[in-house]
């Protein structure tokens, strides 16, 4: 009797179980599909973003930059946006073009000659996501804080030469922050607007000099951004 007693307990103990997890596959299928059905019917703010910049490298290992980038996503409330992006970046580099050097660069090794001049170009491929912070309402001039933070991969060759190290085809990271004005530029579409900005640049990278040594190299540099935002 009792062992009867045990076993119908624990069937009504599993039935109460399966239903409660019924309920929050349930609950969890309906709070998805509130999520998912702004965006299927156009619902969320869509923006989209074109933009043109051109950084001056700063610092002992800065490279100079020419990059082409666009970034879709959507707008949340008035003040924040985030989305992903991806762009062409041209990197400008080069050794022995720094006149203080009081040490040879990393990767030439001990055959490095400070007088012997080179310049290098490298095409690097920025994959990212991108915040967004606006100060202000879109209808006037405004501020933005926007923040890129993802990968960086060079293409087309196994590396590229910096003043002080290597920037080679592994995966790196890639840090842009940006501060500047949204202009808005049709007064019927106030997401119709030109950005301009100063923005700092960092492309990190993992390599194997001609030592035989891991290091790591910072690339740096400092500019403006132009962009289109609709």
């Amino acid at each position: 009797m009792k062992r009867s007693l045990r076993i119908l307990a624990l069937a009504l103990l599993a039935g109460t179980a399966a239903s409660t997890a019924r309920a929050q596959y349930y609950d969890m299928a309906n709070q998805l599909v509130s999520m998912v059905q702004p965006a299927l019917s156009g619902g969320l703010n869509y923006r989209g973003f074109l933009d043109a910049g051109y950084t001056t490298g700063v610092g002992r290992n800065g490279c100079s930059s020419l990059e082409i980038s666009t970034t879709q996503g959507f707008k949340y409330g008035s003040w924040f946006f985030m989305g992903v992006g991806a762009g062409v970046n041209i990197v400008f580099a080069g050794q022995g073009d720094q006149p203080d050097y009081d040490f040879a660069p990393r990767s030439w090794g001990n055959g490095y000659n400070p007088n012997y001049k080179t310049r290098d170009t490298g095409v690097v491929i920025p994959l990212y996501s991108d915040f967004r912070f606006n100060i202000g309402g879109e209808q006037n001039t405004s501020f933005f804080i926007d923040m890129r933070l993802g990968a960086a991969f060079l293409v087309g060759k196994n590396y590229l030469l910096t003043p002080d190290g290597v920037l080679d085809n592994s995966e790196g990271f890639y840090f842009r922050p940006t501060l500047g004005v949204r202009i808005p530029v049709n007064g019927k579409d106030s997401r119709q607007a030109i950005n301009v900005g100063v923005s700092y640049q960092l492309i990190t990278n993992n390599y194997w000099d001609y030592g035989g040594y891991y290091n790591n190299t910072s690339v740096n540099s400092v500019g403006a951004t132009i962009g289109f935002e609709w």
